[in-house]
């Protein structure tokens, strides 16, 4: 997949990271879209504010680069107390949880990413701890073995997935508060773009902006991302301003088009349309086709075409829509094998 129009940060050196959390909107007011989700998130932290009790056991969901990591910092600003982050895959043994749960202050916030790759013996710990906050550690083995129960101070579990299907019911059940992220649309995508051109210090036009926004899958990380690319033409090809000229040509020179589609999704309707006459084609065919893994189509590439209408599943096989036609400027030839 283009890396410019990945919304995860796994491939991010370090100073992007730096340059991602630099644009990191740090407090509620600064937070751009997903109303409904902030105003409930924000009532609940001032009634927690008011009543000086531990937030509820928090749940963020939905697709990558949304916001999730950004809204569990924000929670801990506005209620004010520390915050630790780890994730998952990192939490393998239960002493490494129960370092980080004894360590927490009062009311503290413990962020946890990609919850759904818990170990299931961490989770069991965790269940104790985000009910009763307490957890019962063994001490020795054999006949000597015996559990110490260990007191917790009262924090928030704030949790983060992608993938809220593969969360098991009991851990589900223990969060209070669970939000689903939606994607954003070109105007709000605008806005941040904006704002983020503001603290990289980048003269940007409104045209600009847009450009920017419209290619960025909805996705405020893609957008961040594609704003710091373009920041480097302008300021190699151009006068350090970003104007629409330059953010086409920028846009054009990273292989992403007008719809946020880049060489491989364009690649994958191309094939449908010129060698399998808009399908229906298997998914198994069409990967051979374009020297792809079947399962790398339908989770990389697949959701993004399935949603933006290009693309849809039959019960036959994949199709191509009269969007992908349009798209690509190519006239849709008549179906053979009719009747008449």
């Amino acid at each position: 997949m283009n890396d410019h129009l990945d919304p995860t940060n796994e491939n991010y050196s370090s100073e992007e990271f730096d340059a991602e959390k630099q644009l990191r909107p740090l407090s509620f007011s600064d937070f751009t879209g997903q109303e409904q989700v902030l105003e409930n998130l924000q009532i609940f932290v001032k009634a927690a504010n008011l009543r000086s009790e531990a937030l509820d056991h928090t749940l963020f969901h939905g697709p990558p680069g949304l916001g999730k990591t950004t809204l569990a910092n924000i929670l801990a600003n506005e209620l004010d107390v520390g915050i630790k982050v780890t994730s998952g895959p990192v939490l393998d043994k239960p002493g490494d949880l129960a370092g980080l749960l004894t360590n927490l202050e009062e009311r503290d916030v413990l962020f946890i990413d990609e919850i759904h790759r818990l170990s299931p013996i961490v989770e069991e710990y965790l269940y104790s701890a985000m009910e009763d906050y307490k957890i019962d550690i063994m001490i020795e083995s054999g006949p000597n073995a015996r559990t110490v129960q260990i007191a917790l101070n009262p924090f928030t579990l704030v949790g983060a997935t992608t993938r809220s299907g593969l969360l098991t019911s009991p851990m589900r059940a223990r969060f209070g508060i669970s939000s689903r992220l939606q994607y954003y649309n070109t105007k709000l995508l605008t806005t941040i773009v904006e704002r983020s051109a503001s603290i990289l210090k980048v003269p940007i036009t409104m045209e600009a902006a847009i450009e920017i926004a419209g290619r960025s899958r909805g996705t405020p990380r893609i957008a961040n991302a594609l704003l710091r690319r373009v920041r480097d033409f302008a300021q190699i090809k151009g006068n350090g301003n970003i104007d629409i000229s330059i953010a086409k040509i920028a846009l054009e020179a990273l292989h992403v088009d007008a719809h946020g589609l880049d060489e491989m999704d364009n690649k994958i309707l191309t094939t449908i349309i010129d060698k399998f006459k808009g399908g229906p084609v298997g998914i198994s065919t069409l990967a051979t086709a374009v020297s792809e893994s079947a399962e790398t189509i339908e989770e990389v590439y697949e959701p993004f075409l399935i949603q933006q209408g290009f693309i849809v599943r039959t019960p036959r096989g994949r199709e191509v829509t009269e969007s992908a036609y349009k798209h690509l400027g190519k006239i849709k030839g008549t179906s053979q094998g009719g009747l008449f």
